[in-house]
């Protein structure tokens, strides 16, 4: 390691954020990069993810701009059977490693620093050697703003007692047969994750136990198929929002008029959730989920012990032949938000709804394609990661904003058509005027998108 390097930009984390913005300046600049990682590869928090994680959308519209990933096909088995294939952990680690080793590393204008941590004045230390490099940068780019946690690399937030069997969701395809039953801890998508996965390896519903704190509201998966044969669903979908948001009377009745055209669904249809993440799930992994009837709504575990577990409204008695998953890692908390743009300093986030990568990448094509900070910030209002109900209201508000925004920017729109990961600009390319059904859906969504970014200011306000 050098004692010193100068580049034009200094990016901290080479996760999917990172590279994605990464991927629009080497595109579209001759800039000089210098990623920083305390990891050994790319690939972020999916380097320590469990082995049967896959992607929640389509591999079509996640990762890089520049490359594909996966195949392009849809399944034919299993699960997500007539939708386009979700990438696995190890396929999206594999897509930002290899475009690391095969595009931005061959450039000669970037430089990897594995293992290695950066501080505020940009000093690059080895976490193995202790060796140093200073960097002059002429900015700085924080790509860890989102704070990603997950279970094999952040311990329980409860105590577990002596002999009690905890693990990670990672242990789980390891250890799962030594056990009659399991209880799965936390009720987010890997939660969610972990009881599909026993279940349809053979797990006996009834031997399964779900600590869910809060029920959550899930995406339909049929609505995120970003290609022209379901440019009529997606379309039809995002009329639908702006529609109900311009109808609705307050936030149950928004959540509700979601509900009844097919926007949003729960895994209870009695409980009314209190929580909202982005995730997504198709039909059967719903059918998968509804199986599971010992589900435990008494809040968070604070104690595990042989035999008991001890929530905050109260406790429950398991057997002792019980393994204890671990899935309550926040995954992406609610943070909030700093401008995007601030002199020397970039910070991704969202720019649209759940869209990490595509938000990266085109704020990396703001970045190199527009001059002054308030340029760049207009087109690049931050949305904050959604928790509960709510703050799906919060994030249509930026949205639409942002939707606003870039409609009105000839140059952006262009980009927008071009842009791999942004299905939706190329469907409309290809599809409008054609497809009758999805040219009314759009119609519709024409004579209610006013409307309805003037009615998210009135439900927050009175909710």
């Amino acid at each position: 390691m050098e004692s010193a390097i100068e580049v034009d930009y200094l990016i901290i984390g080479a996760g999917a954020v990172g590279m994605a913005f990464a991927d629009s300046l080497i595109a579209e600049t001759d800039a000089t990069i210098a990623i920083v990682d305390r990891r050994d590869q790319p690939g972020g928090h999916w380097n320590d993810a469990y082995t049967f994680v896959r992607l929640h959308q389509p591999s079509l519209n996640y990762g890089l701009n520049s490359r594909e990933l996966g195949s392009g096909a849809k399944d034919t088995t299993g699960l997500n059977e007539g939708f386009y294939e979700l990438a696995s952990g190890q396929e999206v680690v594999s897509h930002f490693g290899s475009a690391m080793h095969r595009d931005f590393l061959p450039s000669g204008r970037v430089r990897f620093f594995p293992l290695c941590e950066v501080t505020d004045d940009r000093v690059i230390t080895s976490l193995l050697s202790g060796r140093q490099c200073k960097v002059a940068a002429i900015k700085v780019v924080d790509a860890t703003h989102s704070q990603m946690a997950i279970p094999a690399t952040n311990p329980p937030q409860f105590e577990v007692g002596s002999g009690v069997d905890c693990v990670p969701v990672n242990d789980l395809p390891r250890l799962c047969a030594d056990y009659s039953n399991h209880v799965i801890v936390g009720a987010g998508k890997t939660g969610m994750d972990a009881v599909v996965w026993l279940l349809v390896n053979g797990a006996d519903p009834d031997g399964i136990r779900w600590i869910m704190p809060r029920d959550s509201w899930l995406l339909d998966r049929a609505n995120t198929q970003l290609a022209p044969e379901f440019f009529a669903r997606v379309a039809q979908s995002l009329a639908d929002q702006v529609q109900c948001l311009a109808e609705a009377s307050s936030m149950e009745d928004l959540f509700l008029r979601l509900e009844a055209v097919g926007e949003i669904r729960r895994i209870d249809p009695a409980v009314t959730p209190t929580a909202y993440h982005c995730a997504i799930v198709g039909d059967r992994e719903l059918q998968e989920l509804r199986r599971v009837q010992n589900i435990i709504r008494l809040g968070r575990v604070t104690r595990l012990e042989r035999g008991t577990i001890t929530l905050e409204h109260g406790s429950v008695s398991v057997a002792d032949d019980t393994l204890f998953v671990d899935c309550s890692a926040a995954g992406i908390p609610t943070l909030p938000s700093v401008p995007v743009f601030d002199g020397t300093r970039i910070t991704p986030q969202w720019v649209r709804l759940c869209q990490p990568t595509f938000s990266a990448a085109l704020i990396g094509h703001v970045e190199a394609d527009y001059d002054t900070d308030d340029e760049k910030n207009r087109l690049c209002r931050p949305i904050v990661a959604p928790s509960v109900p709510r703050h799906w209201v919060e994030m249509m508000q930026t949205e639409l904003a942002n939707r606003q925004a870039w409609s009105t920017d000839p140059a952006l729109a262009a980009w927008m058509r071009n842009a791999r990961l942004d299905g939706f600009s190329k469907m409309i390319g290809q599809s409008l005027g054609t497809d009758e059904a999805a040219t009314a859906h759009l119609g519709r969504y024409l004579e209610n998108v006013g409307a309805a970014a003037f009615a998210t200011t009135r439900l927050l306000a009175t909710a």
